[in-house]
């Protein structure tokens, strides 16, 4: 029973969340899980060939570009939700201008 209860509070609280998103916060949001995709499907392939990298050196590289490539799209992702969470003036996020 106590599950079910905390299970269902989950619920209506991620519920909540998602309901304060304005129409841009969504498309930003699907906007940023698209650019990160792309940056998992590249950085897999990096891995991939260092994987298969006949050096050390080679596989190191390959690894590093990998990493390079995520951390890259990370920020792009942050900085076009971040963008779009101010087009409201900060009002309903955590971005709130001083």
């Amino acid at each position: 029973m106590r599950k079910l209860m905390i299970a269902a509070v989950a619920t209506f609280a991620v519920a909540g969340l998602a309901a304060c998103e304005n129409a841009a916060e969504k498309e930003a949001g699907a906007q940023a899980d698209a650019i990160e995709a792309a940056a998992n499907v590249e950085a897999t392939q990096l891995e991939n060939a260092a994987d298969a990298a006949p050096t050390d050196a080679a596989e190191n590289a390959l690894n590093a570009q990998a990493d390079a490539v995520q951390e890259t799209a990370d920020e792009q992702a942050d900085a076009v939700e971040a963008a779009a969470g101010n087009r409201d003036g900060g009002m309903t996020t955590a971005n709130t201008p001083n």
